[in-house]
């Protein structure tokens, strides 16, 4: 299969204007994250206003869960994104492939452990979050099937990004949109019902979600299939499924401490939502509701911030280090005039929005426009610094990332929201995030400038020798993907 020619949409970053292949590139990503957020706010919609407020607060608690557990195996995920772009750049295809395999195998293993640990321990994990007491049952049924979803959902991520990092931005946006119609038409007739189809309330929702991941997912692949994409393995190939050593070590040193920075946000938003949920289901439901909003509002910022990702990864397998630096440049320059036109956009319309989540005449709207006023401008300083990290992660510089987020997050948002309370109030949590997202980016830029992420390497000692058939892209010879600072002592592992 490697020698079939492929139809695939793949894009090779390390050639043409930065700026302008930078936005073509991280186009289907923010449409994939736009159509992502809608599916999250349409479902929202149909929650919040036709079950009520608990069961948005219900919601509200058990995806904050799910984002937790994603970050437990993110980082495996992102390493491997990294190390297939990197071999991308490098023009090493059977390289990229062997990282594919190795990591498919070892991400699904882990998703499937964390569904089955997860999935009786559903109320406990909710009760420690002290979900409001009305809101406990509901979110409980909405969790346990969220556990049952979690092997799609992760290992849809996964090859999503993985073909992100190998330049194919479009498949995963197919794909991705193919999830958010289904969801959308599904959600109405799990939750109320229809025909022979049973009324299911919140737990309709939820099995909305895991349908319509199981359906796209086992299309995407089908799809790669009959198109021959480059990263798919086939049945001559199954041995690429075999974990080869050298790369799970890399997945796990590299993956974990990226994963960690995931999991680090997580529990800071459930602690966050532990104090808020300490003021009654009200103020959980405004907090719900403008939870919705900054979907959007980091859309932005994430879909740039990935793009710079693979982008620069590519080009520090190319080792053309002088557009890593641009990719840079050009990412923080794009994420701050496109956050904060929405930013401004999304506060003239705030009652209009927020309204959209909450029932008619609502307690809440008001008291969740107070709080969207304080934080959301927190998104600009959060996408300076998720373009940052994402370009010195490229060359497997993981660990100052992870600091300087439990630093902004751990030694900043969360003493502020809690201990600042009896000076400032309830105000004290939504001033938590944007003074915590100014030290990140100060601290993100510092290191960008002075840090030493340029002479980090994702592979220790050189790439195991791939297991199989070499399929250089575009007529140039494989290169190695390891030992991207020369000679330099090998820093920030």
């Amino acid at each position: 299969m490697a020698s079939t020619p492929h139809r695939a949409p793949i894009r090779d970053l390390t050639q043409g204007p930065i700026a302008r292949t930078l936005v073509a590139f991280a186009l289907p990503i923010l449409a994939g994250n736009v159509l992502q957020s809608l599916n999250g706010s349409v479902n929202a919609v149909w929650v919040g206003k036709y079950l009520g407020e608990a069961a948005l607060t219900a919601t509200a608690n058990a995806n904050n869960i799910l984002f937790l557990l994603i970050g437990l195996v993110f980082g495996v995920g992102m390493a491997a994104t990294i190390l297939v772009a990197q071999a991308m750049g490098a023009k090493n295809l059977a390289q990229a492939r062997a990282v594919m395999g190795t990591s498919a195998s070892f991400f699904g293993a882990v998703s499937v452990l964390i569904a089955v640990v997860g999935f009786p321990l559903s109320r406990l994990i909710l009760q420690w979050m002290d979900t409001p007491e009305a809101a406990l049952p509901l979110a409980e049924s909405y969790l346990r099937i969220i556990f049952l979803a979690m092997p799609l959902l992760y290992l849809f991520a996964f090859v999503s990004a993985v073909l992100r990092g190998a330049g194919d931005t479009r498949t995963p946006f197919l794909f991705l949109l193919l999830v958010v119609v289904l969801d959308v038409l599904l959600n109405p007739l799990l939750i109320f019902g229809w025909g022979p189809v049973p009324r299911m309330g919140i737990t309709g929702a939820a099995t909305a979600t895991l349908v319509a991941n199981a359906i796209s997912f086992v299309a995407m692949l089908l799809w790669l299939y009959r198109r021959r994409h480059p990263l798919w393995i086939g049945r001559s190939e199954l041995h690429l499924f075999r974990p080869q050593p050298t790369i799970v070590r890399t997945l796990i040193i590299k993956g974990l401490p990226m994963g960690a920075q995931i999991v680090l946000i997580s529990l800071s938003m459930i602690m966050v939502m532990r104090l808020v949920n300490l003021h009654g289901v009200e103020l959980s439901s405004a907090y719900g509701a403008a939870l919705q909003l900054w979907t959007y509002v980091q859309m932005p910022a994430m879909a740039i911030g990935a793009a710079c990702s693979s982008m620069a990864a590519q080009n520090v397998g190319a080792r053309r280090w002088d557009r890593v630096d641009g990719t840079a440049r050009a990412g923080v320059w794009a994420n701050v005039g496109m956050t904060g036109l929405l930013i401004a956009l999304i506060v003239l319309a705030d009652r209009l929005v927020l309204g959209w989540f909450l029932p008619a005449g609502s307690a809440a709207l008001e008291p969740a426009r107070h709080l969207n006023h304080i934080a959301i401008g927190s998104f600009v300083f959060f996408g300076v610094t998720f373009v940052l990290s994402g370009v010195v992660r490229s060359t497997g510089a993981v660990i100052p990332p992870l600091v300087i987020l439990g630093l902004a997050l751990w030694g900043v948002r969360v003493p502020v929201a809690q201990w600042m309370q009896p000076w400032l109030g309830v105000d004290a949590i939504w001033w938590s995030f944007p003074i915590s997202s100014l030290c990140a980016m100060l601290l993100s830029l510092a290191y960008y400038r002075w840090g030493h992420w340029r002479q980090a390497h994702m592979l220790p000692d050189g790439p195991a020798a791939p297991q199989a058939t070499p399929a250089e892209v575009g007529g140039q010879p494989p290169t190695p993907v390891c030992s991207l600072g020369g000679d330099e002592p090998e820093a920030n592992r």
